[in-house]
């Protein structure tokens, strides 16, 4: 296939779906380069949380969901890409260049790019609705598609230590310098808000099968569930092989397709990253959960919200301009 043009339009209508992506902190740790026939994702290190992300692992794997949207944006508008991964060591910010070639969308990836405005984190519990296997086989070839392993939590030990693990985490946090101030600097925000999470995206009663991290606050009503019913969150952990910044990358993209297609199956979902933040409840992940077999990234929490429930609303975007740096701009 031969390379396709870009023209400036679409590849800023493509970059604003793809800055839709899910971030820690919704801090959006990322920036663009249009090039004549390519894109380019470089790391934002000034939009980075020193002190609940010390080794930059949420900053990548927020980048490589922001990586797989700008894809799925591309291809629906009729552009099939190449993507070059970490493409200059001398330069570890630059995390993507992405060629452009041409392409014809299916229905299926026409969908798919849909499912990015409709997407949205909910913290709240769900349903006992059961989520069927077939389903959850799709979320996993599509993590298995992106180089990343998706693991469904069946068993109630390995629900019940990550239950345990996000408390520990959660207690590790509170003891660290600075956190609670870069916290309070990121949350509890308006609803208007450009960036950051807005009070009215964090349930003020967070009660669930996996505690909610804690927030500067939380304005949204918790979910109404049916006389003995309880939160039905379907579990699952994100691993991939080894654990070097393009394996990260490479689990944020994962992550993007898992949840896209979770939201086009009209699954409600929400990334869960705290555990996975301190080294030991990290190290405990790959030990208990997953054997030691592979290096966990990311926890997911799926399900069927309430019918009752009222819809989640979309966090605030930064412009789109304000994450485009000229062509002639020094590299970061």
């Amino acid at each position: 296939m031969l390379t396709a043009s870009l023209d400036r339009t679409t590849a800023r209508a493509a970059i604003a779906l793809a800055n839709r992506a899910p971030s820690v902190h919704n801090s959006q740790p990322w920036r663009w380069r249009i090039e004549p026939a390519s894109i380019h994702l470089f790391a934002d290190p000034s939009r980075a949380l020193p002190a609940t992300d010390p080794e930059g692992r949420d900053l990548r794997l927020s980048c490589g969901a922001a990586l797989h949207h700008l894809r799925v944006a591309l291809l629906a508008a009729g552009l099939a890409t190449t993507v070059h991964r970490l493409p200059n060591p001398a330069l570890p910010d630059h995390l993507a260049a992405v060629e452009v070639l041409s392409g014809v969308p299916s229905p299926d990836d026409l969908a798919l790019a849909r499912a990015i405005e409709t997407r949205r984190s909910d913290r709240r519990m769900f349903s006992s609705w059961p989520v069927p296997s077939q389903m959850l086989d799709v979320l996993v070839h599509d993590a298995d598609r992106q180089g990343a392993r998706l693991d469904v939590l069946e068993r109630d030990s390995h629900r019940y230590a990550v239950a345990r693990l996000v408390e520990h985490a959660a207690v590790q946090q509170a003891l660290t310098p600075d956190l609670a101030e870069e916290t309070a600097e990121w949350t509890g925000r308006s609803r208007g808000a450009r960036e950051g999470v807005p009070a009215a995206n964090v349930p003020a009663a967070p009660e669930g099968t996996v505690p909610v991290r804690h927030f500067a606050a939380g304005g949204q009503e918790q979910s109404v569930l049916g006389r003995h019913e309880s939160d039905g969150t379907v579990l699952a952990l994100l691993s991939t092989a080894g654990d070097d910044p393009l394996d990260q990358l490479r689990a944020g993209e994962a992550l993007s397709a898992v949840l896209l297609a979770a939201t086009r199956f009209g699954l409600a979902t929400d990334p869960v990253s705290q555990p996975l933040e301190v080294a030991a409840t990290r190290a405990e992940l790959r030990s208990s959960v997953l054997g030691g077999t592979a290096s966990p990234q990311l926890l997911l929490r799926m399900g069927w919200a309430p019918i009752s429930a009222t819809p989640v609303p979309p966090t605030g975007r930064r412009p789109v301009t304000d994450t485009i740096d000229r062509l002639d701009a020094s590299p970061r």
